[in-house]
């Protein structure tokens, strides 16, 4: 086993970031738990009113000034900042693993994600040109000018705590806004390592700001008249919830949300990779991502072809190594918490309920690698004749679980897809092009994959979300996040 190097130690208290200052909050104190070792790592206090309004007013302050920073300017402390990511790069994927619990291959591809959208901000003096035409009419010419609108709020989730607020917050600042990020407070010592980061790069005070704590500390972005804009993923419930009250109060807003999404296997597919693809897609992660398969459909007449698919899946599955995310050779970390674990059990005494056949039973007959108490692990759970009646074929469990579907033809499968209410990220497995191209055509989905099995986009393209898995009109990342942390200002001038 590799030496497991633990960058978090000493138990630190979790800070505010507020107009370049650390500032320990005033609420309530909570403990950070490494949930594969099950032992506080940190501790954290929530930010209370007066303290969210502290870094409200910093940001509002430093807009002007910001603002008025040419954006080839702004770039440069981004380049900074990439530079510095770069040079941290393993530490912040430790800190990741630590605080959430997920392998350390997959914190390292958080990173370079999260990384890859400061270096596409960094082309903000060409994506946030406007554009011009001559002679609309004789003599007027017209112009489309981008300008920033002010302070915007970042609200992350606990799955992702690095990567998602960096879909947005770099666009943000280069385009001359302000933020105020918010993390999960399960999860707030990635984004602490950021500020950290962010500070030694040299932002202006009041520029960047993070501060801890729960729904009170966003509700409070949500109200307060001085935030234009939030950026939220989280469950659907919530983003319900929150693109309301930006309706009401006037805030743009990019709600990502919950899914549940399918992988369509068809008779024609690439064995080999295809159940590889399955192995990282439901069970990479732990499960917790809004990207992961939740519904294996397997499309065939053929009983043979089904039963030695599945075999193969069960196979695999059962191989999975699980134990602690900093050991290199484990291939599956824990889920976040002891509540989380709870929630996904609950789904599988559910199925078993239901009438689904559990073919692989992650509650137990798995080995945790190493010597950790079992609190927050599971193993990978694979169920056999599931439908979209149950409540395991249609709801999001967030967790390692598998349900085995089954449609006569591709027809047949997309009109299951697209009854469900979700739409985030669903993948064909097939050589055929004709098939690929009917489901892309069809499918009601924000992300699809052809023999891809987590349909995650680079940062020059947004990540999108259709029906209960989004709401909104601009996404994050790219072209379109520039677009949302700007106003298109229209000029018609003529002059006598």
């Amino acid at each position: 086993m590799a030496i497991l190097e633990e960058p978090i130690k000493n138990q630190p208290l979790v800070k505010n970031y507020i107009n370049g200052e650390w500032v320990a909050p005033t609420g309530e104190e909570t403990e950070i738990i490494n949930p594969a070792t099950y032992k506080v790592i940190a501790k954290a206090r929530a930010s209370t009113k007066a303290d969210v309004q502290s870094a409200i007013d910093a940001a509002k302050e430093a807009y002007p000034s910001w603002r008025r920073t040419p954006p080839v300017t702004r770039c440069r402390y981004l380049f900074r900042l990439k530079d510095l990511l770069e040079k941290h790069f393993e530490e912040l994927s430790r800190v990741q693993t630590q605080e959430h619990g997920k392998c350390i291959d997959e914190s390292r591809g958080e990173t370079r994600r999260g990384i890859e959208n400061v270096e596409v901000a960094c082309g903000i003096p060409t994506m946030m040109m406007g554009y011009n035409l001559e002679d609309i009419a004789t003599g007027i010419d017209e112009y489309v000018i981008r300008q920033p609108l002010g302070v915007f709020g970042i609200i992350g989730p606990f799955n992702f705590p690095f990567m998602i607020p960096l879909w947005s917050a770099p666009y943000a600042v280069a385009t001359g806004n302000t933020v105020v990020i918010k993390p999960s407070p399960e999860v707030p010592l990635s984004q602490m390592k950021l500020a950290e980061l962010v500070e030694e790069a040299g932002f202006p005070p009041g520029v960047w700001n993070t501060v801890n704590g729960a729904g009170e500390v966003g509700n409070e972005l949500l109200i307060s008249p001085d935030i234009k804009g939030i950026t939220f993923v989280g469950s659907t419930r919530t983003a319900k919830y929150l693109y309301a009250k930006c309706g009401e109060t006037g805030k743009r807003a990019i709600a990502q949300a919950s899914a549940k999404n399918f992988m369509v296997i068809m008779p024609d597919c690439n064995i080999k990779g295809t159940v590889a693809a399955m192995m990282t897609s439901f069970f990479g992660n732990s499960g917790q991502r809004c990207l992961s398969g939740a519904n294996l459909l397997v499309v065939s007449k053929e009983d043979d072809f089904y039963k030695s698919f599945v075999n193969e899946i069960v196979t695999a599955a059962r191989n999975i190594k699980v134990g602690n995310g900093l050991d290199e050779s484990v291939q599956m970390g824990p889920v976040r918490d002891k509540a989380k674990k709870e929630r996904i059990t609950g789904y599988i005494d559910l199925g078993v309920k239901e009438g689904a056949t559990l073919l692989l039973d992650g509650r137990k007959g798995f080995k945790i690698a190493g010597d950790y108490p079992d609190t927050c692990f599971l193993g990978p759970t694979i169920f056999g004749n599931v439908t979209t009646r149950m409540k395991i074929g249609c709801e999001e469990i967030f967790g390692p679980v598998m349900g085995i579907m089954r449609a006569d033809t591709l027809d047949q499968a997309i009109a299951m897809i697209n009854a469900s209410n979700y739409g985030n990220g669903n993948a064909i497995f097939t050589q055929n092009g004709a098939w690929a191209r009917k489901f892309q055509y069809e499918v009601v989905s924000g992300n699809i994959g052809v023999n891809i099995g987590i349909t995650a986009p680079m940062a020059f393209f947004p990540f999108s979300g259709m029906k209960d898995s989004f709401f909104g009109i601009l996404h994050t990342q790219g072209q379109e996040a520039v677009r949302f942390f700007t106003e298109s200002k229209v000029l018609i001038q003529r002059w006598f």
